[in-house]
């Protein structure tokens, strides 16, 4: 007789090993769309000033450097500059053997150090030259500049990666300040947002369906229980055993108010045994602590209203995105039974093992049963309007229905300018900013008059000879650029109150003394919020910033504006 010995387990890859930790974050789904990422870093565009040969792009090489470590597919650095020793002062990416080689070729060397799986090169050329390529962008996944950079030569980027639908980030450091504008395409659709469990959790105690309304109706009566059987029926039971109860009291009404769901909430609790020798009534507690947040009558949120509303999701053709016929799939669901697919998950609770399985397996049925009829909508759908082009994965259609309740769509807005075109609607978020003492938007601004000193010296610099005092340390060029972006922000006629100027003004003092060198802590962390808000954007996973941060790092305060 020949003995059969079990299969050895396969344990965990090497990759998985080495990308165990963010893995649990955005699983393998977002892991394989960093790994298909390319990022375009473009770090500096031409001297700053006749002192000043280039920005330093710390933060763009911190935020690559925490985007090469979890893995991304590939990086592309544009960079003119050569190293001169005051890079070496700041970045960690350069040491004394790159004084006089290209900055970019050098630190892509680097970076490529830390992760042999991610692909990296490097060009020396500045971007404008680059850009005559009308196809350069379009290999990239997302495109992080490194401010401050000529306005007109970042407004065709701006406008380019708006046409290309490709994610745009423009940072800026400079002293103890940063901030960084997250340019998003019109219409950025998130399936897996990843919120609070317990605020999506979707029971469905109301509305049960035939199988949870039947497995609760075998424990009617709860008094014939024993001790031990009793302390472990499951709490979503029991609250649909006492919703019952209630009904009948109540003429076959829910508890729909806050005095109501006390007295329904004592109800649950005078159903405990004082004294339980089968293992105590955690049940009845647990049942207790759900019932103000599981006995709500199930709607449909606004925020999935106005995605159902939106053009795209109600008139699908042949170029329509998959998020989107996945969408209408989903709305013709809703209009059909009046609640989205169920989830199917379950949060834990006391019971025993056979109970909670067979409870699961109830709501994990009625998951793939509404999620199988969401499936032939879309197949429906795709066949009349893509005929046999290749399917949607049933998985990225499971995915969806798993996270219909909290579905996001952001419609970007371009990166903010403040000049004589600049957006009335951002005009007048930053004055509204600018009445709150605490608010961080007059760093904001500083720097907005930082980018057009530097833009005003790269469109004039063959007028200053190397012997000409340095543009940035000229009072007279700060205190022009500054009064003309009061006037634009005070051109309704509304004057700023002189709290909101002094403010702007010591924040302007203080970017002047920096003369627009960076701080490498103060790169390090910003880089660390850029790289956050570029991995949202990567994986399409957790909602990304809409649309620009702020951080003080004097005050150690960060803020976020939509602009």
């Amino acid at each position: 007789m020949t003995e059969s010995f079990p299969t050895r387990l396969a344990g965990p890859s090497s990759k998985e090993r080495k990308y165990d930790r963010q893995l649990r974050l955005w699983a393998a789904s977002g892991q394989q769309a960093l790994e298909d990422s390319k990022i375009l870093l473009i770090n500096s565009d031409g001297p700053l000033d006749n002192d000043n040969p280039a920005v330093s792009g710390v933060v763009g090489i911190e935020t690559l450097k925490n985007l090469v470590l979890p893995g991304v597919g590939g990086f592309t650095i544009v960079d003119p500059a050569i190293v001169a020793e005051s890079d070496l002062g700041v970045n960690f990416f350069l040491d004394e053997a790159s004084l006089g080689k290209s900055r970019a070729k050098e630190t892509c060397k680097f970076l490529r150090e830390l992760n042999p799986d991610v692909e990296g090169d490097s060009l020396d050329q500045p971007i404008g030259e680059l850009l005559k390529d009308e196809a350069f962008l379009q290999r990239y996944t997302l495109i992080i500049i490194s401010a401050p950079m000529r306005q007109s030569t970042l407004k065709s980027i701006s406008a380019a990666a708006r046409q290309l639908a490709i994610p745009l980030i423009y940072t800026h450091s400079v002293g103890f300040y940063s901030a960084f504008s997250l340019q998003l395409p019109a219409v950025f659709p998130i399936v897996e947002t990843h919120p609070d469990p317990d605020s999506v959790q979707d029971l469905r105690l109301t509305n049960p369906w035939p199988e949870l309304a039947a497995a609760a109706a075998k424990i009617a009566d709860l008094d014939s229980l024993d001790d031990h059987q009793h302390g472990h029926v499951p709490y979503l039971l029991l609250l649909l055993h006492y919703l019952e109860k209630w009904k009948k009291e109540h003429d076959g009404n829910l508890p729909c108010n806050y005095k109501e769901k006390t007295a329904f909430r004592e109800m649950v609790r005078d159903g405990a045994r004082a004294e339980n020798s089968g293992g105590g009534e955690e049940n009845f507690d647990e049942a207790v602590a759900a019932v103000l947040k599981s006995i709500n009558p199930w709607s449909l949120k606004s925020n999935i209203r106005e995605i159902f509303e939106m053009e795209q999701c109600n008139n699908l053709n042949s170029a329509s995105d998959d998020f989107w016929i996945i969408t209408s799939a989903v709305k013709t669901f809703y209009t059909t039974h009046g609640v989205l697919p169920l989830p199917g998950s379950l949060p834990d609770m006391k019971a025993q093992s056979a109970d909670y399985i067979s409870l699961q397996n109830i709501y994990k049925s009625k998951a793939r049963k509404d999620l199988a009829e969401v499936v032939v909508t879309v197949r429906n759908f795709e066949s009349r309007l893509r005929g046999d082009s290749p399917q949607i994965p049933e998985k990225e259609i499971e995915t969806f229905c798993k996270n219909a309740a909290s579905i996001k769509v952001i419609c970007g807005r371009d990166i903010p300018f403040l000049d004589p075109t600049a957006d009335p609607v951002t005009l007048k978020a930053i004055r509204n900013s600018l009445q709150f003492p605490d608010s961080l938007i007059h760093i904001f601004l500083t720097l907005k008059i930082l980018d057009s000193l530097v833009s005003q010296y790269q469109e004039t610099a063959a007028q200053f000879s190397s012997s000409s005092p340095s543009f940035l340390d000229q009072r007279e060029n700060w205190s022009a650029t500054q009064s003309k972006l009061l006037d634009l922000l005070q051109a309704d006629g509304q004057p700023l109150d002189e709290q909101a100027l002094s403010r702007i003004e010591k924040a302007v003092q203080e970017t002047k003394r920096a003369g627009a060198g960076e701080l490498h802590n103060i790169s390090s962390l910003a880089g660390g919020l850029v790289a956050q808000e570029a991995l949202k954007v990567l994986t399409r996973q957790y909602v990304p910033l809409d649309n620009t941060c702020v951080f003080d790092g004097i005050g150690s305060r960060a803020e976020m504006f939509r602009l």
